[in-house]
């Protein structure tokens, strides 16, 4: 059976990604395509519109086989982290021969060019890395400086967007591990870009979507998402800002510190200035400068709500942790047979299987669990996170 992974967060689901869907099963051939979706938090640092249950049975619903949850202590992390968890859990359960993902630009070839050269981490370019970084620089930006420096002939384009950030990152993490797993590098339709919050008609990003259901306007999105998506959409969770920001109030920066991307004293930073801004927006917007983008700050801030410290992430990405099937087809529930039968990590349907998870895979779990419940506690939902959508 030949099964192609994707890393998505369809949030929500739009027409792009149905696009996305049909070329894997149509053009490029696949029989079955598992997901690999963020939970009720994403990697920019934000609640999620919709919970990950009606958002896997949107994938399902759009043409996808399987959906299985992309741990909490990985979403929320940076691109790299973001990559290298899911690319670990893919390649962990060992029936995924292809990762389809969705770029502005750049061939196979140009994705496996550049991530070999970022992998080739020497004295020379770790040195290089740092006077750059040392400049005011991104680190995605720092890094394209380092291997042009070194002689390295790369399209700046390839570094330019978030949607081919993670594409090289995902490339990396596949090479570092030697996986057999094939990168089919997708170029997105239409002219908007990844972060463009202009709603356009029919095609348009996601973060447009996300900009007028936060206005209220949900109407407006009606033609750029399908119809079982849009008769989902509810009103944004902005319940969740004060429980973000309670839990600042109440760490203390030692503990700030343990955070994922919460050095060289950002702790004291974020802190000092939640005293006198009381809210998300304006704690974000003060803290953030050149250095330390609002998306950084966000994540370390949804990282303090969940509990998910450096160490953790660190010993989740070393040693593994769970595939938790969200979502699945009727007609291909024989997939979680031929998961059970390759998988080298526990894969979760059913309350029972909770008992297979040991140590940072477990720590995990209750992340994920306690995001479920805080979820719930703003939205009004009951949902159970051992529930299994079969749609």
């Amino acid at each position: 059976m030949k099964i192609c992974a994707v890393i998505a967060e369809y949030n929500p689901f739009h027409l792009g990604h149905a696009l996305h869907l049909n070329y894997i099963k149509n053009v490029l051939g696949f029989e079955k395509i598992i997901v690999f979706m963020s939970g009720n938090f994403t990697q920019r640092g934000e609640p999620a519109v919709l919970d990950k249950f009606t958002r896997a049975k949107h994938a399902i619903l759009a043409g996808a086989d399987m959906v299985i949850e992309l741990p909490s202590v990985f979403a929320v992390g940076n691109a790299e982290t973001f990559a290298k968890g899911a690319i670990g859990l893919i390649n962990s359960l060992n029936v995924c021969s292809g990762l389809c993902f969705g770029v502005e630009s750049g061939t196979k070839e140009d994705f496996t060019g550049l991530a070999l050269a970022l992998n080739d981490e020497t004295k020379e370019f770790k040195k290089i890395l740092k006077n750059h970084l040392d400049s005011g620089v991104s680190l995605a930006k720092a890094k394209f400086l380092t291997v042009k420096e070194l002689g390295c002939d790369i399209d700046e384009s390839l570094i330019s967007s978030p949607n081919n950030i993670l594409g090289i990152e995902y490339t990396k993490a596949l090479l570092k591990i030697n996986s057999a797993i094939e990168i089919f590098p997708m170029t997105r339709y239409g002219k908007h870009s990844h972060n463009d919050k202009k709603l356009n008609k029919y095609l348009t990003s996601a973060s447009s979507i996300r900009e007028q259901i936060k206005l209220g306007k949900i109407k407006k999105v009606k033609k750029n998402i399908p119809p079982f998506v849009f008769s989902d959409l509810t009103a944004y969770p902005l319940g969740l800002e004060n429980i973000i920001m309670s839990r600042v109030l109440t760490q203390p920066e030692e503990y700030l510190k343990k955070l994922p991307d919460c050095t060289e004293g950002l702790e004291n930073r974020i802190k000092a200035l939640s005293k006198d801004n009381l809210t998300l927006d304006s704690l974000i917007q003060k803290v953030t400068t050149k250095r330390y983008t609002s998306s950084r700050i966000r994540r370390i801030l949804i990282s303090n709500l969940l509990g998910i410290t450096e160490e953790l992430k660190n010993q989740c990405l070393s040693y593994g942790v769970y595939a938790k099937v969200l979502a699945i087809d009727e007609e291909s529930k024989d997939l979680i047979t031929l998961l059970a039968n390759n998988s080298e990590i526990p894969v979760l349907t059913r309350k029972s299987d909770e008992s297979k998870l040991k140590k940072q895979a477990l720590k995990s779990f209750e992340i994920d669990t306690l995001a479920l419940q805080l979820y719930n506690l703003v939205t009004n939902q009951k949902q159970n996170e051992h529930y299994m959508f079969i749609v």
